[in-house]
Formats: structure tokens, sequence, C-alpha cells
């Protein structure tokens, strides 16, 4: 696998005509999840109707966005590994992160084997003004785009939630479903670095990403899922350009 830098140069020629927002608990996977699958059954088919919804669109190109340590360009993508959760299946070399190796199972697993897409990671941490530089670089050459953003709400929603109970948590998740609901691009880039990542959020740079990725444009947003059934915030929404 090649790893680049995304270029400068890079910049928006066509437009994004559709989007749409999944999370990448590893527990969606049934093989990981056994006994547990029946559990996000609800998750998996909403990500499968958003999914699909974007496939259709007339997008002549998609691309998986996730959330990293650094901001990379895959050039040539894999399924990556789920071998850390105990499913012995792809390359545990391959140095893909839980949120494309997530996102690629979840295209897999709704549009076929031989559906082809691009991949790329931003910076957990990176500031709100550079998600935005960010986004207004993504796009391909020549066509019409798609953009799955892969990304989680807080992770303080209960005792039972990785990081405990947190009372701020549950407001920021209303904000950000409604945000997703709305296609509300300000309320996604006004999102607070700081108490996002207090709260654990795995989201907001992505988010902030698929905000000015959007730029410009009119949408039809639809929220398909928002729940925590493990203490963290799940969101499915598309995106269509109206």
């Amino acid at each position: 696998m090649r790893l680049t830098q995304l270029p400068d140069s890079y910049r928006i020629d066509v437009p994004l005509v559709a989007a749409a927002v999944c999370p990448y608990p590893p527990m969606i996977v049934p093989e990981i999840a056994s006994g547990a699958a029946p559990e996000l059954a609800g998750l998996r088919a909403a990500c499968d109707v958003a999914i699909r919804r974007i496939a259709s669109s007339g997008a002549r190109s998609l691309l998986v966005l996730g959330s990293d340590s650094s901001t990379i360009d895959y050039v040539s993508p894999t399924r990556g590994s789920f071998s850390p959760w105990g499913l012995p299946d792809g390359d545990p070399r391959t140095p893909l992160p839980l949120s494309l190796s997530v996102g690629a199972w979840l295209v897999n697993r709704a549009l076929g084997q031989n559906h082809t897409y691009r991949m790329a990671t931003v910076a957990a941490d990176e500031p709100a003004d550079g998600c935005v530089r960010f986004g207004r670089r993504l796009g391909d050459d020549g066509d019409p785009w798609a953009l799955l953003v892969m990304g989680d709400g807080s992770a303080c929603r209960g005792i039972q939630a990785p990081g405990y109970d947190d009372p701020r948590a549950k407001p920021y998740d209303e904000m950000v479903a409604r945000a997703l609901a709305t296609a509300d691009l300000d309320a996604l880039l006004g999102l607070d670095p700081v108490l996002s990542a207090e709260l654990m959020v795995a989201g907001r740079a992505p988010w902030q990403v698929l905000a000015a990725a959007a730029a410009g444009g009119r949408w039809r947003a639809t929220l398909e899922y928002d729940d925590a059934p493990y203490g963290v915030a799940y969101f499915v929404a598309t995106w269509e350009r109206v």
C-alpha cells in the first residue's frame, strides 16, 4: 500500500453530490459481536440504506473518510484487518485504521466486493480551520463524487460508557443529530475540538471536513439512526444535493 500526503493542489473541481455519515464500532461486524450481533442489526440496516442511497446518487466515485493520528490519502485502499478484535481476516500488517476498516466493510456489505472507492483520514485532533482546508481540497478529477464519513459521537453516555457518564454528552450529541438531520454546516463547523476530545468524540474532525466539502450546495438531509446502545452515540445520516 502506498501512502501519500494530500497535496495542496487537490481542489474541488466537480460537485459533491451525496454524502453519508456512519459510525465505526467494531461490534458492527457480526463475526466480532458474535452472540450480541442482533443488538446492532438496526444500525447495520441503516448503514446499508445510507450507503446504497449515495451509491445511486449519480456519483462516479466514492471517498471513504475516517480519522486517525494523521491526515493521509490511501492511494491503494484495502479492507485492513479486524484481527485485533479476534477476527482472523485480512492482513494484520496493513496500516489501516479502524474507521476505514469498518468503512470498507460497510461498503463491501452494501454494494458488493467489486465496488471501487478511495480512502483518506483526517487527523483526529485537526483544528476546525485545518478541517475546512482539507474539505475544500477533496474531490475527484472530472466527475461528480460521493463521500462516506466515518465517525462516532460522544462516548460518555452513562456509567457503562467508555468515558463513564458526563452530563455534557447528551446535549452535545443532540446538537450533532440536529445538524446532521438538517445539513447545518455552521453547527458542525462550530463543534469545539476541546469539548469533543473531553467527550471522546471520534467524529468531530471528519464531520467538519464534510461541512467544508458540502459548502455552497443545497442539501436534502435524512437522519437514519440516532442512538447510544453502549454509551457511545452512533449516527447514520444521508445528504443529497438538490
